[in-house]
Parts: C-alpha cells; structure tokens; sequence
C-alpha cells in the first residue's frame, strides 16, 4: 500500500520553510534553539528538499488554532509567498486543527515534526519489516488527522498519506479503510518477528554475544560497523542514513567472535508512533549482550543527545541497561582541536568508561575492541562442568565459546573449569543437557 502513495519529490515538492518553535524558557537540559534549527534543517535535506528560509520563533503561549500569534502566521505567509514556498516544516507536534489553519493561511503544505521524520523513514527503509513499520506508523499518524474540516483540501496529497486529509464525503470510509489497513499490517508484522525469533533462534545453536551499536542520527554508527567490520553498509552524512538493521561478525583480540549490529539512528521527540512501530527492529538492542553507545562527541549537543538516546532507550526497557552504564564511543575526535582532544582523552581516563575513536580515521578502533573485550569478558560467570570423555562436540563448543580455566579428566568424564558468558551457559545446558552435568 505504502509503495503506491508518491513521495514528497513526486510530489514536486522542492523548496522549503523550516521553522522551530522557541519556547519562552527552555531548560538548562534542553538543546539551544538554533541547534534545533540546525538539526530540522538536517532532516528535511536528508529527503532532498531545498530549504530557502528557516528561523527559530518565540513561542510564549501556543495558540490553539495555529499553534503561533496572528501576527508570526502572517509574517511567516508573506515569506511563504515572496519565495514560492511549497512545504513549512513546524519543528514541533501540530494539532490536526493547527495543521489546516496553517495550511491555509500560507496557501502551501504543511507538515510537522513528526510528519517529516515518518517521510524520511519512508524514503529510508529498505527491508521488508522496515517498510511495513514505516507504513504502520505513517498510518497510525494519518489517523490521528481525520477531521471533519478538511474539505479544502485535495483527496490525496503524497507521502505517506499523513500530508492531508480527504473532504468530508470520505472520512469514514478512508478511517475504516486505514483501520482495516493497520490490523493487517500488525498481523504481517507479528509473521516478521516470528521469522526473526526463528533466526535468533538459529543464532542460539551456534551462539556469538551480540554488540549493539545506538547512538543519535548521524553520531557514525554506519561508519564506525564498517570500520570494525570491513563490511559496506550505505554511509551518507544525513540524518538517519541508516533505518534498517545489519549484522556482521567482529572478532576481538582473545580470538572470540561476537556479532556486531547496526541500528537505526535516534532523535530528540522521536514520535511515539515510531517507538511503537520500530520495536521489532530495535529487538537486537534488547537482545544485546553489550550495548555500545556511539557519540558525535565534536557535536555541541552532544550531552543532550546523549540524553535522548537514553530516554528512549528507557522507553524500550532498556532502563537496567542504561542505569548500569553502557559503553560509550565518543567517535570525531578527528574533527576536534588538537587542545580539545587532549582534555578530552584526560577526562576519559579519570572516568574510564568511554573509548575515543574517529571511525573515519580508524583512531582507537584497536583499543575499542580490547575494551568489548575486556567488558564481555568480566560478565563471565565461571562454572564447574562434567562433560562425558566421550562427547567431543560438547567439549570443543566449551573451548570455542568459553575460557577453559581447568580441567581434570576421568576414565568417563572430562571435569572442567569454564568461564562462561551467562547466555553461553545456558545453550550450553539446553544444548548438552542430557550428557553434561554442573560439577561439585
């Protein structure tokens, strides 16, 4: 369904008004306003819309018709027209209502943060999962905007639908059309995960610990997963460059192999309807045995993005994960001052939690991965095991996977001392279960 609605670009749709929303106190915490702008001027070039004008409002009070005072709206339509605008991006959530007055005050499209996040996400995802997400999400949005008011406005008017809304003659039919849509959209989805728990799966019966890669968009996730892997996943310096997952095999320095996976980029507000709808990808960060957290630590937001990432890490229930830490990358250190650099690589050794790295350069990637490592290895648990003398199978999976610290053997058991990870242990049970047993 998705694939027959034209994009943006099909829509000829080129040039763009990009406008933040300032509020009258932003916290300490949050990112300065002109680094927002900065960041929704990056999102709407990332689907290749020319921006020709963009500013950060002040917004004292929102307005529940059009979210800006009389006269923002009409000096923002008088840029809309002088420059023959065709989309205003608000960097902020819009009510269907304010969506339409807006729209009909400039004369042209307009859509809102979410509204672009769920176009790109669209352009980006290449899988079949990541396309029927995108589609579910853009549904469960376009939903949201079927309101009896938009009778001026044409039937259908691209993207993913979630632009416009259809007249009033319409409005049942399309939200039981989209209904019907969204239930078979969740019953395809519940297949993938399936498939995908089926490969997990596999993974168990010739298990590897997996390290995710997190990080907000463009921090070098993409670059850095083809640094250590050598692999050629796409890299483009644009905002969520990468939507779908990938996975390569890495081995470290000790000579065990553990599987690396890339994932989608976050972003500050990330819509809640794609936190929902990008569970299934974000799986193999929940399944992860070690969560890598990538940071562009040369951006001047860097704290706040890693503050977002966190927040919706919490929001996946990973908030055990990020309590206890997660292993940071800073990455660009090639795009710091030499002084910079210095101080920074001092503050890492008085925390020693981060490892400093330029992806693009290859710094630190040797260091990086003695640190997985070293982190995988102190998660071992050491166990006492009795392997019948005669299972070789059993006995080489504990030495392929596991640190054989001791071992004493027997005219019919192998007794042995293993130090293993504590998923490892386990499919080593399940797996041996019937020949093996915990030793004294």
């Amino acid at each position: 369904m998705s694939g027959d609605r034209p994009t943006l670009a099909a829509a000829k749709i080129t040039t763009a008004l990009i406008v933040h929303p300032r509020a009258k106190a932003e916290g300490s915490a949050a990112r300065d306003a002109q680094s927002r702008l900065a960041e929704a001027v990056g999102l709407a070039q990332a689907i290749a819309l020319s921006v020709v004008a963009a500013e950060s409002v002040p917004l004292i009070k929102p307005k529940p018709a059009t979210l800006f005072g009389s006269g923002t709206v009409e000096r923002l339509g008088e840029i809309v027209k002088e420059r023959a605008i065709d989309l205003a991006v608000i960097d902020a959530r819009l009510s269907p209502v304010q969506q339409r007055n807006l729209e009909k005050a400039w004369g042209c499209k307009v859509i809102d943060r979410t509204g672009l996040i769920l176009e790109i996400f669209g352009a980006r995802a290449r899988t079949r999962e990541g396309r029927l997400q995108v589609e579910l999400a853009a549904l469960t949005y376009q939903k949201s905007r079927l309101v009896r008011s938009w009778t001026h406005l044409e039937r259908q008017r691209g993207g993913f639908g979630f632009l416009g809304g259809p007249g009033e003659t319409q409005i049942e039919t399309d939200r039981r059309l989209i209904g019907e849509r969204i239930a078979k959209l969740g019953r395809e989805l519940d297949e993938v995960r399936r498939t995908r728990d089926l490969h997990r799966r596999a993974r168990r019966r010739v298990p590897y610990p997996i390290v995710a890669l997190v990080g907000y968009t463009n921090a070098g996730k993409s670059t850095l997963f083809n640094a250590l892997t050598r692999a050629t996943v796409y890299v483009q310096d644009q905002l969520f460059a990468t939507l779908d997952p990938t996975m390569r095999g890495l081995d470290l320095p000790s000579g065990r192999t553990v599987i690396l996976s890339d994932t989608v980029g976050f972003v500050s507000d990330l819509p809640h309807e794609l936190v929902a709808a990008f569970r299934a990808t974000l799986e193999e960060v929940l399944e992860a045995d070690l969560v890598l957290h990538v940071r562009d630590i040369a951006h001047p937001d860097s704290d706040s993005q890693k503050s977002d990432v966190e927040t919706v890490l919490r929001e996946l229930g990973l908030e055990t994960a990020v309590e206890q830490g997660l292993l940071e990358v800073w990455n660009k250190i090639d795009l710091l001052a030499e002084s910079d650099r210095d101080r920074l690589l001092e503050s890492l050794l008085r925390q020693s939690g981060g490892v400093a790295v330029s992806a693009l350069a290859g710094t630190g990637l040797d260091d990086l991965k003695r640190r997985i490592d070293a982190v995988l290895a102190a998660a071992r648990h050491q166990a006492s095991l009795d392997v019948p003398i005669g299972d070789g199978a059993a006995l080489a999976w504990l030495y392929a996977h596991g640190e054989v610290l001791e071992r004493r053997d027997d005219d019919t058991h192998a007794h042995l001392t293993v130090r293993l990870d504590p998923p490892d242990l386990d499919r080593f049970r399940q797996r041996f279960a019937q020949g093996s047993r915990a030793g004294g």
